[in-house]
Protein backbone atom coordinates (compact mmCIF):
# COMPACT_ATOMS: atom_id res chain seq x y z
CA UNK A 1 0.00 0.00 0.00
CA UNK A 2 1.36 3.43 -0.94
CA UNK A 3 2.08 5.83 1.95
CA UNK A 4 -0.59 8.54 2.24
CA UNK A 5 0.65 12.00 1.30
CA UNK A 6 -0.87 15.31 2.27
CA UNK A 7 -2.31 17.27 -0.65
CA UNK A 8 0.60 19.72 -0.43
CA UNK A 9 3.18 16.94 -0.41
CA UNK A 10 1.47 15.34 -3.40
CA UNK A 11 1.47 18.67 -5.28
CA UNK A 12 5.15 19.20 -4.52
CA UNK A 13 5.99 15.67 -5.63
CA UNK A 14 4.29 16.30 -8.96
CA UNK A 15 5.74 19.75 -9.64
CA UNK A 16 8.83 20.17 -11.82
CA UNK A 17 11.85 20.41 -9.49
CA UNK A 18 13.86 23.58 -9.01
CA UNK A 19 17.10 23.95 -10.89
CA UNK A 20 20.45 23.09 -9.31
CA UNK A 21 21.23 26.83 -9.23
CA UNK A 22 18.07 27.68 -7.31
CA UNK A 23 18.67 24.74 -4.97
CA UNK A 24 22.14 26.14 -4.26
CA UNK A 25 20.71 29.62 -3.65
CA UNK A 26 18.10 28.23 -1.28
CA UNK A 27 20.77 26.31 0.65
CA UNK A 28 23.08 29.34 0.90
CA UNK A 29 20.17 31.56 1.95
CA UNK A 30 19.37 29.15 4.78
CA UNK A 31 22.99 29.01 5.89
CA UNK A 32 23.96 32.66 5.63
CA UNK A 33 20.93 34.92 6.21
CA UNK A 34 18.96 35.75 9.33
CA UNK A 35 15.46 35.28 7.88
CA UNK A 36 15.68 32.45 5.32
CA UNK A 37 11.90 31.89 5.54
CA UNK A 38 11.51 35.03 3.42
CA UNK A 39 12.76 33.12 0.38
CA UNK A 40 9.99 32.18 -2.09
CA UNK A 41 11.01 28.53 -2.34
CA UNK A 42 10.51 25.88 -4.99
CA UNK A 43 6.71 25.63 -5.04
CA UNK A 44 5.99 29.35 -5.24
CA UNK A 45 9.02 29.83 -7.47
CA UNK A 46 7.45 27.44 -9.96
CA UNK A 47 4.27 29.53 -9.93
CA UNK A 48 6.23 32.74 -10.56
CA UNK A 49 8.13 31.09 -13.37
CA UNK A 50 4.93 29.80 -14.99
CA UNK A 51 3.23 33.21 -14.85
CA UNK A 52 6.25 34.93 -16.33
CA UNK A 53 6.69 32.38 -19.09
CA UNK A 54 3.01 32.62 -20.01
CA UNK A 55 3.15 36.42 -20.23
CA UNK A 56 6.63 36.65 -21.84
CA UNK A 57 6.93 40.14 -20.32
CA UNK A 58 9.10 42.90 -21.70
CA UNK A 59 9.29 44.70 -18.35
CA UNK A 60 9.01 43.28 -14.84
CA UNK A 61 9.12 45.14 -11.52
CA UNK A 62 9.91 43.34 -8.27
CA UNK A 63 9.66 45.14 -4.93
CA UNK A 64 11.52 43.06 -2.37
CA UNK A 65 14.46 41.08 -3.79
CA UNK A 66 15.74 39.37 -0.64
CA UNK A 67 18.42 36.97 -1.99
CA UNK A 68 17.17 36.90 -5.58
CA UNK A 69 15.34 33.56 -5.75
CA UNK A 70 12.08 35.05 -7.00
CA UNK A 71 14.06 37.40 -9.24
CA UNK A 72 15.59 34.50 -11.12
CA UNK A 73 12.21 32.73 -11.40
CA UNK A 74 10.49 35.85 -12.75
CA UNK A 75 13.31 36.70 -15.15
CA UNK A 76 13.09 33.26 -16.78
CA UNK A 77 10.11 34.40 -18.85
CA UNK A 78 11.47 37.73 -20.07
CA UNK A 79 11.27 38.46 -23.79
CA UNK A 80 14.53 38.65 -25.77
CA UNK A 81 14.96 42.36 -25.04
CA UNK A 82 13.23 42.20 -21.67
CA UNK A 83 14.37 43.82 -18.43
CA UNK A 84 13.57 43.23 -14.78
CA UNK A 85 13.92 46.00 -12.19
CA UNK A 86 14.21 44.65 -8.66
CA UNK A 87 14.35 46.76 -5.49
CA UNK A 88 15.82 45.68 -2.15
CA UNK A 89 16.04 47.89 0.92
CA UNK A 90 18.90 45.90 2.54
CA UNK A 91 22.15 46.50 0.64
CA UNK A 92 23.95 43.95 2.84
CA UNK A 93 22.31 41.28 0.67
CA UNK A 94 24.02 42.62 -2.43
CA UNK A 95 26.78 39.99 -2.39
CA UNK A 96 24.42 37.01 -2.63
CA UNK A 97 21.97 38.67 -5.04
CA UNK A 98 24.79 39.68 -7.38
CA UNK A 99 26.44 36.27 -7.14
CA UNK A 100 23.37 34.32 -8.23
CA UNK A 101 22.15 36.83 -10.79
CA UNK A 102 25.56 36.41 -12.43
CA UNK A 103 25.53 32.61 -12.15
CA UNK A 104 22.07 32.62 -13.76
CA UNK A 105 23.45 34.60 -16.70
CA UNK A 106 21.08 37.49 -16.02
CA UNK A 107 23.52 40.40 -15.63
CA UNK A 108 22.12 42.14 -18.73
CA UNK A 109 18.50 41.32 -17.86
CA UNK A 110 18.27 42.43 -14.23
CA UNK A 111 18.71 45.93 -12.83
CA UNK A 112 19.21 45.83 -9.07
CA UNK A 113 18.26 48.90 -7.04
CA UNK A 114 18.95 49.40 -3.33
CA UNK A 115 16.79 51.76 -1.29
CA UNK A 116 13.20 52.78 -0.63
CA UNK A 117 10.83 51.58 -3.35
CA UNK A 118 8.66 54.67 -2.83
CA UNK A 119 11.58 56.81 -3.94
CA UNK A 120 12.94 54.52 -6.67
CA UNK A 121 9.80 53.46 -8.53
CA UNK A 122 8.75 57.00 -9.57
CA UNK A 123 12.15 57.41 -11.27
CA UNK A 124 11.57 54.39 -13.54
CA UNK A 125 10.31 55.44 -16.95
CA UNK A 126 8.74 52.07 -17.75
CA UNK A 127 5.42 50.37 -18.50
CA UNK A 128 5.34 47.03 -16.71
CA UNK A 129 3.76 43.77 -17.84
CA UNK A 130 4.32 42.02 -14.51
CA UNK A 131 4.87 43.29 -10.95
CA UNK A 132 5.70 41.27 -7.84
CA UNK A 133 5.06 42.91 -4.45
CA UNK A 134 7.02 41.19 -1.69
CA UNK A 135 8.56 43.93 0.46
CA UNK A 136 7.22 45.47 3.69
CA UNK A 137 3.61 44.32 4.07
CA UNK A 138 2.61 47.55 5.80
CA UNK A 139 3.52 49.35 2.55
CA UNK A 140 1.47 47.16 0.19
CA UNK A 141 -1.39 49.64 -0.20
CA UNK A 142 1.00 52.49 -1.03
CA UNK A 143 3.10 50.37 -3.39
CA UNK A 144 0.00 49.06 -5.16
CA UNK A 145 -1.39 52.53 -5.81
CA UNK A 146 2.04 53.68 -6.94
CA UNK A 147 2.66 50.91 -9.47
CA UNK A 148 -0.84 50.33 -10.86
CA UNK A 149 -0.68 53.37 -13.22
CA UNK A 150 2.64 51.98 -14.53
CA UNK A 151 1.13 48.60 -15.43
CA UNK A 152 -0.26 48.07 -18.93
CA UNK A 153 -3.86 47.04 -19.45
CA UNK A 154 -3.95 43.27 -19.05
CA UNK A 155 -0.78 43.33 -16.98
CA UNK A 156 -0.45 41.32 -13.78
CA UNK A 157 0.44 42.30 -10.22
CA UNK A 158 1.27 39.52 -7.75
CA UNK A 159 1.22 40.26 -4.02
CA UNK A 160 2.81 37.75 -1.67
CA UNK A 161 1.97 36.79 1.94
CA UNK A 162 -1.59 38.12 1.81
CA UNK A 163 -2.86 35.43 4.21
CA UNK A 164 -0.09 36.04 6.77
CA UNK A 165 0.09 32.61 8.39
CA UNK A 166 -3.69 32.31 8.51
CA UNK A 167 -4.14 35.43 10.62
CA UNK A 168 -5.75 37.48 7.85
CA UNK A 169 -8.59 35.03 7.15
CA UNK A 170 -8.95 34.41 10.88
CA UNK A 171 -9.52 38.11 11.50
CA UNK A 172 -6.65 38.52 14.00
CA UNK A 173 -6.77 42.26 14.66
CA UNK A 174 -4.09 42.11 17.35
CA UNK A 175 -1.48 41.53 14.64
CA UNK A 176 -0.91 44.86 12.87
CA UNK A 177 0.43 43.23 9.71
CA UNK A 178 -2.60 40.91 9.50
CA UNK A 179 -4.95 43.87 9.97
CA UNK A 180 -3.21 45.94 7.27
CA UNK A 181 -3.15 43.01 4.83
CA UNK A 182 -6.84 42.36 5.47
CA UNK A 183 -7.55 46.00 4.60
CA UNK A 184 -5.32 45.75 1.52
CA UNK A 185 -7.09 42.61 0.29
CA UNK A 186 -10.48 44.28 0.75
CA UNK A 187 -9.33 47.40 -1.08
CA UNK A 188 -8.03 45.49 -4.09
CA UNK A 189 -11.12 43.28 -4.19
CA UNK A 190 -13.30 46.42 -4.40
CA UNK A 191 -11.06 48.22 -6.91
CA UNK A 192 -12.94 48.49 -10.21
CA UNK A 193 -9.67 49.05 -12.09
CA UNK A 194 -8.71 45.39 -11.63
CA UNK A 195 -9.91 41.83 -11.21
CA UNK A 196 -8.31 39.63 -8.59
CA UNK A 197 -8.10 36.25 -6.93
CA UNK A 198 -6.23 34.91 -3.90
CA UNK A 199 -4.48 31.57 -4.15
CA UNK A 200 -3.82 29.63 -0.91
CA UNK A 201 -0.28 29.04 -2.13
CA UNK A 202 2.38 29.07 0.57
CA UNK A 203 1.44 32.17 2.64
CA UNK A 204 -1.19 33.44 0.22
CA UNK A 205 -0.57 34.89 -3.24
CA UNK A 206 -2.94 37.47 -4.71
CA UNK A 207 -3.14 37.68 -8.48
CA UNK A 208 -4.36 41.03 -9.80
CA UNK A 209 -5.08 41.77 -13.46
CA UNK A 210 -5.39 45.37 -14.58
CA UNK A 211 -8.49 45.88 -16.71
Amino acid sequence: MLPRLSELDYCLAHTSPQSALLESLERETNLKTLSPQMLSGAFQGSMLRFVSRMLVPSRILEIGTFTGYSTICLASGLSDNGLLHTIEVNDELGWIIGKYIHLAGLDSKVVLHFGDASEIVPTLDEVFDLVFLDAGKLDYHRHYNMVLPMVRAGGIILADNVLWDGKVAGGDMKDETARVLREFNAFVHADERVENMILPLRDGLMMIRKI
